[in-house]
Parts: structure tokens; sequence; C-alpha cells
């Protein structure tokens, strides 16, 4: 029969296993460090899976497969069938080893801080910016530790889960990459109190719309802040983030912020 089931790319499968637990029927397993659906019967098509993918390597196609068969998988799960293929524990695959890049988990909340109402900008052309004085010397083992404002891991679009527990009421930052090095005071002023994305327009080559509509109408997201550099090429964190704004049919707090590339908040 032709129905609609679950397509998985293995090369962008990073291995991280999240698709594996999401699915309720067993029909996702690990084989080779990379995720496989074990029977097409086992896949009722609905997707829980695809949500928790944070490479994008499960879509859906309408194809001949061999219709649900709601029977065997009762019996594959009674059977263990959930740990007859195991996940690996939740980590994106890196070439030669394995690293916590997409392991999601929460980090040391911090209290959220007031923050004034910017709006953006675009900037000059980028220029050689002249270091301070008290900036060329190595970082002095002496000084006052100041705490990081992270309060989620992974931080990276591509990487992050869709449902990530750490959205559920978040506010949310997306930022461009380069503007956490350009303003002295990110973690202060931006970080504090919000759950954290970034990323790169220009090189990652990717449209981050999609999986930014996903995480705001899948989750409890209060307000909305992107911070982005004066450069051109940053228009498309700015331009994907307003766009799945609109796709999700939320209506909250946002705002844009825009960066100088000698690190002031440009009105």
């Amino acid at each position: 029969m032709k129905r609609k089931i679950i397509r998985i790319d293995e090369e962008k499968c990073n291995g991280c296993g999240l698709c594996a637990n999401a699915c309720q029927e067993g029909a996702i397993g690990m084989v080779g460090g990379k995720a496989h659906l074990l029977r097409e019967d086992y896949c009722d098509g609905l997707g829980n899976c695809l949500p928790a993918c944070p490479a994008g390597a499960i879509t859906f196609e309408e194809r001949e497969a061999a219709a649900f068969d709601e029977g065997a998988v009762k019996a594959h799960l009674a059977a263990g069938g959930k740990s007859a293929a195991p996940a690996r524990p939740a980590f994106s695959g890196c070439p030669g080893s394995a690293c916590p890049s997409s392991a999601a988990r929460t980090l040391h909340p911090q209290e959220d801080a007031p923050r004034a109402a910017f709006s953006g900008c675009p900037g000059s052309m980028a220029r050689t910016l002249a270091p301070q004085p008290e900036e060329t010397g190595a970082p002095d083992a002496g000084a006052s530790f100041q705490p990081s404002q992270l309060r989620q891991w992974p931080v990276q679009i591509k990487l992050v889960p869709v449902n990530a527990p750490y959205f559920s009421g978040a506010n949310l930052l997306v930022a461009a990459d380069c503007t956490a090095y350009a303003y002295g005071s990110f973690h202060r002023d931006f970080i504090r109190g919000k759950v954290t994305l970034i990323g790169c327009p220009k090189l990652d080559a990717v449209d981050y719309t999609e999986k930014l509509t996903a995480i705001l109408a899948n989750n409890d997201i209060r307000s909305l802040t992107v911070v982005r550099m004066e450069v051109p090429c940053c228009g498309g964190i700015e331009h994907a983030a307003v766009e799945a704004l609109k796709a999700s049919g939320k209506f909250i707090p946002w705002q844009v912020v825009t960066i100088s590339t000698d690190g002031r908040i440009l009105d």
C-alpha cells in the first residue's frame, strides 16, 4: 500500500539516538552508529521522531510500504524491542571520536535581568578594530571570576533538539555567533535569563527558518530576541527568526538588536 512513512538520511544523521528514544513503537534502532528504520510495519507515520532529530535527518515521504501493524508492534515491544537495538548516548558523533555536542541539558539557571527595548538597524562595512590597552595582555588569573550566564546546552541552532525541556517557558535568544565576541557584556546583557541559540547563516549555508519555526510552534516561548551583527550577511539570521515567528502563528514579544563591529549597540 502507498502511505506516509519516515525517511532517514544517513548522511545527515549524527548518531545521537534521540529519534530512537522518541519512537514509541520501536521502529527506529541504531545500527553502525546511524539511525535505521528497522521495519516498515512498525512505523505508524505519525512522526514522534521528527522533532527529536537535531540534525534534520528525518523527513516524511509517501511511498509503497507495508501497513502499520499494531499487533506486531505490541509483540515487538513486549519482547524488549526498545532494547534490541539500543540507542547510543545522546551525543552528536564527531569524526574519529564521540563528543557531547548535542546532549541536551540545563546548566546553571540565572535570574532574569531587566532588558532595555532595542531596535536594530544595518551598520557599516566590517573593519579592523584597535584593541584597548587593558585588553592586550593575557587573562589575569587574579581577576574576579565572571560566571557564565548560559543556561543550556547545546547552543548551535543545527544541534539543539526541537523538544528540549529547557524551551518550556523560555525567553529565547537567537544570536549570530560573532555578536558575543564583538559585544563585551554579551552574557550580562543578552544571555542572562534566556535560552540561547547561535548560528551563522553565511558559514552554515542553511536556512534556519524551518528549525526555528518548529521550536517556536512546539514550545511555550515567552519572548524572542534576535541579536545580529551590522554586516549584511547577518540579515539571514534575522530573516529566519522573523519568518519563523510568522509561520509559528505565535504572538509573542520580539525585538532585533544590531551590534556594530566595534562592539556598540546600534539604534
